[in-house]
């Protein structure tokens, strides 16, 4: 069985416990994580493993397509073997400042995609900022000024964020349900929804908040011209 991903159920899960499945000099794959690997543009966890009262840094967490597994990498070696208890615990700051920015990413998405159409073709949440490249010819600063306007007005009205499940073939029905020009969720019987309720619903495997409240204000930083209908908008969180 793979990893199971409990980020997937509950973004504001800090610790957990789990079972050594593999371990490779200081790479640990566990039967369950709450470290969410880089996946969907959005940065991995860092964080500590405890395993018999000495604790390992974190340093990067990714996911193993072929498997399924996700992978721990530790900042040093560990006497730590097959079928050994340990304890996850979480970088708070880091996942919770990557949640804000992620949630703010889908607002202003929600904006570009119902005002101008405009889908994304790249994007990356990391701790310092976060970009997104639309599919868009026009340059103007203002349009993107504006954006982040309207998402900071659904920031101050703390709309819920649900999470939920449904089938590949009802969410597909969704009109908006993917805003990614050119992927597609992954090939699965059912399909992470997140909607920010009344404003956007998206396929999305990646953690957020409870409300767009929690977001804080929302800062455009730049906006660049990447090429013919591309323009790409870097942005932080307050």
């Amino acid at each position: 069985m793979p990893t199971k991903q409990l980020y997937l159920y509950d973004s504001y899960l800090k610790e957990f416990d789990a079972k050594v499945l593999q371990a490779r000099g200081r790479e640990l794959i566990l039967d369950q994580t709450a470290f969410h690997p880089i996946s969907g543009g959005v940065s991995y966890d860092m964080g500590t493993i405890i395993y018999e009262g000495e604790k390992h840094k974190v340093l990067k967490v990714e996911l193993d397509k072929e498997t399924g597994n996700i992978v721990h990498f530790l900042e040093d070696y560990a006497e730590i073997n097959p079928g050994n208890m340990v304890k996850g615990v979480i970088d708070w700051n880091r996942r919770y400042r990557l949640m804000r920015l992620h949630t703010a990413a889908h607002l202003i998405a929600a904006v570009m995609y119902r005002e101008y159409n405009a889908l994304i073709t790249s994007g990356n949440v990391d701790y310092e900022y976060a970009k997104l490249d639309f599919n868009i010819p026009v340059t103007s600063r203002e349009i993107f000024l504006e954006a982040v306007k309207r998402a900071n007005e659904a920031v101050k009205r703390r709309i819920p964020v649900k999470i939920y499940f449904l089938t590949r073939r009802e969410a597909l029905k969704i009109p908006g349900i993917v805003k990614l020009a050119e992927r597609m969720p992954p090939e699965e019987k059912n399909l992470r929804i997140v909607e920010i309720e009344g404003v956007d619903i998206q396929a999305d495997g990646g953690p957020h908040v409870k409300n767009t409240g929690e977001i804080g204000e929302i800062k455009l930083i730049k906006v660049q011209n990447k090429g013919k209908n591309r323009r790409r908008i870097y942005f932080n969180v307050m």
